[in-house]
């Protein structure tokens, strides 16, 4: 095995080198605290490795995201929502006969048990749907009690269906409350997308025409959006299940770390953005220099990402399959066109260019879910659909691996040293 070496106060410390199957490395210093009594600093993470895994893999210099192996742009065009969501949390693409028993396990547990539909009642109408997303969430496991052991194989086997399949339930039962509209129910003979768009917009005084396009693009979206490595949402799920937290309350967790405007609710922020441009009249050449500008407060939403620093691949896709969407369902957005504007300007300007500010996911996503019909805020609700079967994966590898440790950062104390307690009236 290779070796690093760190040299500190005349001492050598030999650390090993972990290969990954792609072209990473990592050096493990795990063991450096309980045998030298010192600790490594990286804030947000950026270049510490938490773990081992084998659901999806990044390479941010060339643009590349592969879940389990399989491209994302394959996956986003040839696969289903629910055969990636099988192949990210059991490792491998179903057959005929497994894909179909997943699916049957999807649709026996789109219900929600009928006491829960009295929840909604207590929320105002100003609650965000991310808020009561969770909420419901981790109330699941109050209708579980004995599938809760995140150590039970046949437990985890029973809330996987259950979570996937009614978290689209509960979408749409809030997306329906909130507009004052009666709920859906879950249809058995539609399939996983489908269903969920029959939930969101069906009535009951007349028939709702499911567009087999919009499904299409719904599944791909969802795909693009299932996972994309050790993101904040997705270590918070494993943060929380290293404590053998069960699977619901781990999600519900996750969903709250995806609610931030810097994680899953960048492509609201990205549509407000657009819509402001376009009520306004602005102009785009004069919006992308003020963005070059740190003292002119306009920040431009959609461009850059933590990790990819070429062309985010997810946001390929997305920008070509919006334009065809619109193209076969004979409309047009203006908040495209704006965006397309927006592209073209900011690739052929070099500040964004030495930077390595390219267009990400969230830069399309919203005007495709605006084509399909997605009200503003739910936007974030359909990323952390999407993003489900991703957080299930990571849950149960973790939970399966033989170094699961619960998770406990250290720190660097930088407080006051010890001092005596002063009586409050001496103070």
């Amino acid at each position: 095995m290779s070796k690093a070496e760190l040299h500190i106060d005349g001492k050598k410390i030999e650390l090993p080198i972990v290969e990954g199957s792609e072209e990473g490395k990592a050096i493990d210093i795990s063991g450096i605290h309980a045998r030298n009594g010192i600790i490594t600093i990286d804030p947000g993470y950026s270049n510490t490795g938490s773990c081992k895994s084998a659901v999806a893999y990044v390479d941010g210099e060339r643009g590349i995201l592969n879940y389990r192996g399989y491209p994302i742009d394959q996956l986003a065009r040839k696969s289903t929502f629910v055969e990636t969501s099988f192949l990210l949390i059991y490792g491998h693409l179903p057959t005929a006969d497994e894909l179909s028993a997943f699916r049957e396990k999807l649709v026996k547990n789109s219900l929600l048990h009928e006491d829960m539909l009295h929840f909604y009642d207590g929320y105002p109408t100003t609650a965000h749907p991310m808020g009561i997303l969770s909420s419901m969430v981790c109330s699941l496991s109050s209708y579980y009690p004995d599938f809760l052991d995140p150590s039970n194989p046949e437990h985890v086997e029973c809330l996987i269906p259950r979570v996937l399949s009614k978290i689209r339930t509960i979408a749409a039962f809030a997306y329906k409350k909130s507009i004052g509209q009666p709920v859906i129910y879950p249809c058995n003979s539609l399939d996983y997308c489908a269903n969920f768009m029959n939930m969101m917009f069906a009535v009951p005084s007349e028939k709702y025409d499911i567009d087999p396009e919009i499904v299409k693009a719904l599944n791909a979206l969802l795909i693009l959006h299932a996972d994309n490595e050790q993101n904040c949402s997705t270590s918070t799920v494993r943060m929380v299940g290293s404590s053998d937290a069960n699977l619901f309350a781990s999600i519900a967790a996750g969903i709250c770390a995806l609610w931030g405007p810097k994680h899953g609710g960048a492509n609201q922020k990205v549509v407000e953005m657009l819509q402001y441009i376009k009520d306004n009249n602005l102009n785009v050449k004069t919006l992308v220099a003020q963005a070059k500008d740190k003292n002119s407060g306009f920040r431009l939403m959609g461009f850059g990402h933590r990790v990819y620093k070429s062309y985010d691949p997810r946001a390929k896709v997305i920008k070509d399959m919006s334009r065809d969407l619109l193209a076969k369902l004979n409309r047009s957005d203006p908040l495209l066109d704006i965006a397309q504007e927006l592209e073209a300007i900011a690739l052929e300007d070099d500040y964004f260019i030495e930077r390595k500010l390219y267009p990400n996911v969230d830069f399309y996503s919203g005007i495709t879910y605006r084509a399909i019909g997605i009200p503003l805020n739910m936007f974030t609700v359909m990323f952390a659909i999407g993003r489900m079967p991703g957080w299930i994966a990571h849950w149960k590898e973790m939970h399966e691996s033989s170094d699961n440790r619960i998770g406990r950062p250290r720190q660097v104390y930088t407080g006051s040293r010890v001092r005596d307690f002063v009586p409050i009236e001496q103070r």
